[in-house]
């Protein structure tokens, strides 16, 4: 009942629609009512003989379940399509608000979920509401008003017949308790194992380059098949509860409907059942049972329904652990420095990442992070723009605690540019002004060209409407980096932030990001992760992280004359370009 009440919040906005398909509903069972007592009227017309006036009254009956009949079809029509109406309106909204509520949790919540898992409670998960709210409850009220009014009417024909008719209910109710229980938990599991399906095909779909190279296509088929036949057996485990379920429910209400006739039998015997009750008896006795043999179905798929929506409930009810505080101002006229005031972090796991670090960065410097990998880069980086929370110490951006300022604000002045960059499934004019969608041609244009891009875009067939594919498949891994370069400068942040920006191209693809970066020094602050010595050479200040703590401090030159980490870093690195220019 929780469940359901928690649901009816999200479908409180279609209550219009909701209210005119339950009274055409309502309206429909009427008729249905309605109809047998008419048949059945005459019948004992009949059986009391027919002459003039029997025959106008048999015309008036038939007349009156004519109209019945086409009211049938307006009732009909008007509690189907609207209840489907309402039921896909919601379906749409709460796959927005899904991915919306994904779009907006921090980066934690994703690391122990699948691409795949997500992507099913967003399409096929909240497709169940729609078999929730245009299906069951309807047929759910349809049923008990069906029920309860078939009831009242067989009590007012003859009270005795129609309690031995309600003598198997209770049996009926109580199967349908413990089947509701058991047969759930086999749902929600089956709906996970779809979700892991999801996530296998995502997965190998994306990476179907690195199945081809390595040779794994059986091995990758064999494993979509496990996954694919571990949803099937779970499935199965439900229908086979249901299987018992439906056949017995529906043996008890055949109980009932001998118990009926053979008690029936009875009185007609003994004069205390006329023609006409019997015909109307046996007439509403299919309607008595009908809403009650239903029942099996409807709780098969309402606990379908109830398994796919836990799931979707667990992401709309997932804590925002970063959100904006009550008091928090947006962040004006930002000029770009960032300070770190003993700054500890560690992830979920409680293992210390980030240790006491500390330092300023002037407006408009370029400060430079080398280590090894592991020790705490990127994590430092995705502090800035507050996709995590420090554990300790404070973070400052033009003297202002970020924590204490809008997070939209703050991420508006800073740009990212990944080692693993990501482009959209469009154009490249499209991924370069990605972030700043007011932007002219010619804006575009120019930020290509501040980020050495230009040259390579007029020679694609296409030149800017060139499309890249998806994730930039077209690309080359440098042309993917400037591009990415160019959507950064184009946004005109005061922070830019590169992460490994030259760690998977060649010496030239380097040395023409190096000029991009190169161009924008000075004007922006920029803070660069680097593996390459030789990409940061010119930094205005290098910190040097170890263990999650800054070891060293220092520009290119006072970092090489300390002898310390840096230096052999520079050293070894140095000896290899040198044998490899040799060689």
């Amino acid at each position: 009942m929780r469940l359901l009440l928690r649901l009816s919040r999200e479908a409180v906005r279609y209550k219009n629609l909701y209210i005119i398909a339950i009274l055409a509903t309502l309206g429909l069972t009427g008729v249905n009512l309605a109809a047998p007592r008419a048949l059945s009227a005459a019948t004992g017309i009949v059986e009391r003989g027919v002459d003039e006036a029997a025959l106008r009254r048999i015309g008036l009956l038939a007349l009156l379940l004519v109209g019945l009949y086409l009211l049938r079809i307006v009732f009909r029509f008007l509690s189907n399509y609207l209840a489907h109406k309402a039921a896909w309106f919601l379906v749409g909204d709460l796959r927005t608000k899904t991915y919306d509520k994904l779009e907006r949790l921090h980066l934690g919540y994703f690391h122990d979920k699948q691409t795949g898992d997500l992507m099913s409670r967003i399409v096929n998960d909240t497709r169940d509401f729609e078999l929730l709210y245009a299906h069951i409850i309807p047929e759910l009220i349809t049923n008990i008003v069906t029920f309860v009014g078939v009831l009242v009417v067989l009590l007012t024909i003859n009270w005795k017949l129609a309690l031995i008719t309600c003598a198997p209910i209770p049996l009926i109710l109580l199967s349908g308790v413990i089947f509701s229980k058991k047969v759930r938990p086999f749902f929600k599991a089956s709906q996970k194992k779809m979700g892991e399906l999801n996530g296998k095909l995502q997965d190998n779909l994306s990476g179907v380059h690195e199945i081809h190279a390595c040779g794994r296509e059986s091995y990758e088929t064999e494993q979509v098949n496990i996954k694919n036949f571990e949803h099937i057996k779970a499935m199965l485990h439900a229908l086979k509860l249901s299987a018992v379920f439906h056949p017995s429910v529906e043996f008890v209400s055949s109980i009932g409907t001998v118990l009926v006739v053979g008690f029936g039998g009875l009185l007609a015997f003994h004069g205390g059942l006329s023609v006409e009750d019997i015909v109307a008896f046996v007439l509403y006795l299919s309607l008595f049972y009908a809403p009650i043999s239903g029942l099996a179905n409807l709780l098969e798929s309402m606990q379908q329904s109830m398994a796919g929506a836990e799931r979707v409930l667990a992401v709309l009810d997932a804590p925002f652990e970063i959100q904006d505080k009550p008091e928090a101002a947006p962040l004006k006229d930002v000029e770009g420095s960032i300070t770190f005031e003993n700054v500890d972090f560690a992830y979920e796991n409680g293992i210390p990442v980030l240790k006491d670090v500390s330092f300023h960065c002037q407006p408009g410097r370029m400060l430079a992070l080398v280590g090894p990998t592991g020790v705490g880069k990127t994590t430092l980086t995705q502090l800035i723009s507050r996709f995590y929370e420090p554990t300790a110490g404070r973070i400052l951006v033009d003297g202002q605690d970020i924590s204490e300022v809008t997070m939209e604000s703050l991420r508006q002045n800073i740009s990212p540019v990944l080692q693993d960059t990501f482009l959209f499934n469009g154009t490249i004019a499209e991924n370069i002004g990605y972030a700043s969608p007011e932007s002219s041609m010619e804006d575009i244009m120019e930020a290509a060209k501040a980020a050495n891009i230009h040259e390579d875009i007029l020679e694609m067939p296409d030149g800017y409407e060139t499309r890249v594919g998806e994730r930039g498949l077209r690309l080359s891994g440098g042309q993917k980096q400037r591009v990415a370069i160019a959507r950064a400068i184009l946004r005109k942040s005061p922070i830019i932030i590169l992460d490994e920006a030259t760690a998977s191209v060649d010496v030239e693809t380097e040395r023409q990001i190096q000029k991009a970066i190169a161009g924008i020094a000075g004007q922006r602050t920029i803070i660069a992760i680097a593996h390459r010595l030789s990409t940061i050479r010119n930094a205005d200040m290098i910190l040097v992280i170890e263990d999650g703590k800054v070891a060293e401090t220092g520009t290119h030159q006072q970092l090489v004359e300390q002898g310390g980490i840096y230096a052999r870093m520079h050293q070894i690195q140095s000896a290899a370009a040198l044998e490899e220019g040799i060689a």
